[in-house]
Formats: structure tokens, sequence, C-alpha cells
């Protein structure tokens, strides 16, 4: 995949595409993305939101700053145009522009909450800028940068206190994982499926209907970090499945697994799905087993239609 430029680098070629008069943002963004010669996947690339495209995101942002620096105006829903002060800084032939060279602007340094003389672009630096005008990231790319520190700060704790915790409460994390993640029966049930005694080799059962018509066999390893499941423990838990007459299997461990053991689940007669640590925190946050949420942002744009 091409690489797609950060949303300063893109501020020229935005501010470049009004010259010839009122522009659609939309085209702009086409016709970025064939001077820029991107390949498809570049094109077609998603925010983690899967709601617009990551070329759009950067352009719009690109455009944003230009419009709060008064170099664009918005002239109506989806179009903009070039203001006196973005012709006179294309005059200037200039090879770049960025976030730097906008806080010369008294209505850029307005909207980052900035005070001070006009200064060069020599005496500026980008440190100088508010948290909000990241050097390469859009304020999205910025939260979202953000966001995945914490979660993966969290799934980190998660894993340390499910390590700490006795064996049993491994198996009742796994019943509420399954139960979250939309498989059938109860809390009751799947609890009396698991931690049984004389259960040759199989953790527990849950079911994947509420009628029990199929069934998930599960086996639990709870490992430290470093001692990963190998493929002598893939074989057995698989002969454990042959001995129940299943052909669905999930081994969970709070360690990894060898590329041995991968390797022998995938060329196995019966389904195995293995979930190592990493993973089985991700799905943990993701259905808020053993976390919740602290604190939501409602994040808002311009309601279009309503000025229409």
């Amino acid at each position: 995949m091409t690489t797609i430029p950060d949303y300063q680098s893109l501020m020229l070629p935005v501010l470049r595409s009004a010259q010839q008069g009122e522009v659609r943002i939309g085209e702009v963004v086409s016709k970025i993305a064939d001077q820029l010669e991107l390949d498809d996947e570049a094109r077609t690339k998603l925010l983690p939101s899967g709601r617009q495209g990551v070329l759009s995101n950067r352009v719009h942002w690109a455009k944003t700053y230009l419009v709060k620096a008064g170099l664009l105006e918005i002239s109506r829903r989806g179009y903009f145009r070039l203001t006196a002060s973005g012709k006179s800084v294309l005059d200037q032939q200039l090879p770049r522009i960025d976030n730097a060279f906008l806080v010369q602007f008294e209505p850029f340094r307005d909207f980052v909450g900035r005070e001070g003389t006009r200064g060069s672009l020599g005496d500026l630096s980008t440190s100088q800028l508010p948290a909000a005008v990241s050097p390469g990231q859009t304020p999205d790319e910025v939260m979202r940068d953000a966001h995945r520190e914490i979660e993966e700060a969290l799934a980190q704790e998660l894993l340390e206190r499910v390590r700490a915790a006795p064996p049993a409460f491994f198996e009742y994390l796994i019943v509420r994982l399954m139960l979250a993640m939309g498989y059938g029966g109860t809390a009751e049930d799947a609890g009396r499926a698991l931690g049984r005694s004389g259960d040759d080799g199989v953790d527990g059962v849950v079911d994947q209907d509420p009628l029990g018509l199929d069934r998930v066999y599960i086996q639990a390893k709870r490992f430290g970090p470093g001692n990963t499941v190998g493929s002598a423990a893939i074989r057995d838990f698989f002969g454990s499945l042959d001995r129940h007459k299943a052909n669905k299997g999930l081994f969970v461990t709070t360690s990894g697994f060898s590329a041995a053991a991968h390797e022998t689940a995938s060329f196995l007669s019966k389904r195995i799905v293995l979930v190592d640590g990493a993973q089985l925190a991700r799905l943990m946050i993701r259905y808020d087993i053993g976390c919740r949420i602290a604190e939501t942002l409602h994040l808002k744009k311009l309601d279009e239609d309503f000025f229409d």
C-alpha cells in the first residue's frame, strides 16, 4: 500500500485545489489521490470506525485548519473557496504549509488558544503548539492513539489479575465471556459444565445455542508469561474432543501458543480455536468482562441539514 501523507503535508495541495474557484471537498479528495498516485488499497483504507476513509479524514482536517487560519472559507455545504489571504500565501510559491506556518495568522492562534507575537517560521517549533495541534496527526488520530494506549495498559492489568486469581476463577471468567459473546444457556448451566473432575481432559462445555444442540468444549490453561502452550497439549485436547465425539474446541490460555501449536491446530480434523492471553484480554475489554466504562465522550460534528 502506498503511504498516505499526514494532514499537514496535505495542506498545500488542499489550498492549491481552490486556485480556480469554488471546489467540492469530495472532488478534492479524489484529485489529491490522483496527484499522489495512491493505489486502491490506500484510497479505500478506512479509519478504525469504518465510517470514513483515512485520506478523506486527513484532507478534511487540512481544510479545517486552513479555514481556521483564514486561508480558505466555506462557501456552501461541502464546498470551499480561496480567500484573499489564501491567494497571497499561494503567490509566495512555498514548498510546504504546516501548523508552524499557520500560527502566524491571528485567527489560527485564536483557534488553538495561543497568544503572542506573529514571529517568523524560523522562530516557531512544533513543540510550542498546543496538544490539540499535533505535528503529524489529526485530532482524531491523537484521540485513537491515546485510547489504544489506555486499552493496552488495561489489557496488561487484566491479565495480571487473572493469573493471580484461583483456577476456579479462570473457569468462571471464561463462562462469563462466552455468555457475553452470545452463546446459549444460562450462567448457572454453564457453571455446572465447567470445572468438573474426571472430565477426560476437558475443562468445560458451553452450549452454542439455548437448547444445547451444539456445544463448544473448552480447555483452559492459566500460565504465566513466557510459558507457552506446545503442540503436545493441542494433541491431547484433540484426543479429548474425540472421546467426547465433539467437533469444536476452544483452547484458552493466559500466556501464548508456540508456532508448532498453531500449526498442529490448523491441520487437525476438528475445529480447534486458540485464544492466547492478548486476545483474551481484548475480548474481556470488548465485552466488558472484568472492566467497566469509566467515562463516555461524545464526539459531535456540525449538522449541515439543520442549516440547510
